[in-house]
């Protein structure tokens, strides 16, 4: 669904890393679309359309097994775009992506940005560095999926959504929690009672109040701060947006 141009604001990492005559270069050609839950954004194999710049919300990238059991595998918040092996040769879709965290994207067709790629090598510096940050988060999830407690990978995920939902509210089901955390749905209930009890975050019908940040990093484990400073260190130190209600 389309929206207005919301007088174009860009809250998405990324695009705020180029220079600004890079970036009001591209402004015209992006266009701002809601993201819904649920969305499918690519599916495995299909031919990609446009590129996703999460402004708002989180897109899950997702591998599902033969037997029908998903897990995720990664996340695209605003920090980051769908697709940056696009404009390296590959045009179908490696993972699926779906809409988790509601909110918005601006987004660009893969040819419209291969095009402005062919003419900037700034931006295509950008989305090569990108990419190297997106295969490191997608190993240093492999990692923690492997090594660190379920609490841990809680906290981690609940960061990674506060960054990318601008807001301290966000919706978020059972059944998406244990699929992105690779557990059963009592155990997700289990560790968000847990959180709750110790005043971390509020859950209720689906809807997640973080209520203490700094507690809820104090319990994620290395990989929300190991990702973090991989990013300020290709991109530069960005401070998180603001916060919306």
């Amino acid at each position: 669904m389309l929206l207005s141009n919301e007088n174009q604001n860009i809250a998405n990492r990324l695009l705020l890393a180029l220079p600004p005559p890079e970036l009001r270069r591209l402004q015209p050609l992006l266009e701002h679309v809601e993201l819904v839950r649920g969305q499918s954004i690519y599916e495995v194999g299909a031919r990609i359309k446009y590129i996703y710049f999460v402004n708002r919300g989180l897109i899950s990238l997702v591998r599902t097994m033969h037997d029908g059991r998903s897990v995720e595998i990664g996340v695209v918040g605003t920090e980051g775009m769908t697709g940056s092996y696009c404009l390296f040769g590959i045009d179908s879709a490696v993972m699926d992506a779906v809409g988790q965290v509601p909110g918005s994207a601006l987004r660009i067709s893969r040819e419209t940005l291969r095009n402005q790629a062919t003419k900037s090598s700034i931006l295509r510096d950008t989305v090569g560095r990108y990419m190297h940050f997106a295969i490191g988060a997608i190993a240093q999830t492999a990692a923690c999926n492997r090594l660190h407690s379920l609490e841990e990978r809680f906290c981690r995920w609940l960061l990674i959504a506060h960054d990318s939902a601008l807001s301290d509210t966000f919706l978020l089901t059972h059944e998406y929690l244990a699929m992105m955390l690779g557990v059963q749905r009592p155990a997700v209930s289990l560790t968000a009672n847990l959180l709750q009890k110790a005043g971390l975050i509020t859950y209720k019908r689906g809807r997640i109040t973080i209520s203490n940040r700094p507690g809820v990093k104090a319990c994620a484990c290395e990989c929300y701060l190991a990702m973090t400073h991989e990013f300020e260190r290709l991109f530069g130190t960005r401070r998180r947006p603001p916060l919306r209600a």
